[in-house]
């Protein structure tokens, strides 16, 4: 696939909807603004990721735009993860995608609290990878883990990703450095046995 070709395929919403037996992840739009509100207002969310618990709709509505630049812009492709009722569950998808000297991209994730250990991710997660080594061409999946966050080390793993090492002081938020576990996974690497 060209990087043309990749870019058309973020350009069409349909192209990027994603269905599982119990989940449908679409582009995350301004539309997931309330339910972004109340999924990165709780801390047990935003306790690994660079962002602090929201506090109010226009954190949210940040959110949701950075997720439209992604998607317009060809970096990258955020969903809203809902179950079959409508109910939103987390987001999922890639960001700082790159077609020119590689084809790879990061892929990231996060749910609800009350949605852990239900087996969203072992559903999700095998239809992310087909979409990123299929439709966007990927060769090389990659992902970061902020130390202390074994939950998303067992998903990777599970999912044949491999653990390369720590970039030390890799990444800054909340006002300090944070090393990142680095996680990788080739198009033609064997699935998790």
């Amino acid at each position: 696939m060209s990087l043309d070709a990749a870019f058309e395929v973020l350009d069409d919403d349909v192209a990027c909807v994603v269905r599982t037996e119990r989940f449908d992840l679409a582009p995350l739009t301004r539309d997931e603004v309330d339910d972004l509100l109340v999924h990165f207002s709780d801390p047990r969310v935003t306790e690994y990721l660079d962002i602090q618990p929201l506090v109010d709709r226009s954190g949210a509505r940040e959110v949701a735009d950075w997720a439209e630049a992604l998607r317009s812009s060809g970096v990258g492709l955020r969903w809203a993860i809902r179950d079959r009722a409508g109910g939103f569950v987390g987001t999922c998808g890639f960001h700082l995608m790159t077609f020119e000297r590689g084809r790879r991209a990061e892929i990231g994730y996060d749910l609800r609290p009350e949605r852990w250990r239900q087996g969203v991710m072992a559903e999700v997660m095998p239809a992310a990878l087909a979409f990123g080594y299929g439709k966007l061409g990927l060769r090389r999946i990659e992902a970061m883990v902020t130390p202390g966050n074994l939950r998303s080390c067992a998903v990777l793993e599970r999912h044949g990703f491999r653990r390369e090492g720590i970039l030390r002081d890799y990444a800054f938020w909340k006002d300090r450095f944070w090393d990142q576990i680095l996680y990788a996974r080739l198009a033609d690497d064997p699935p998790a046995g």
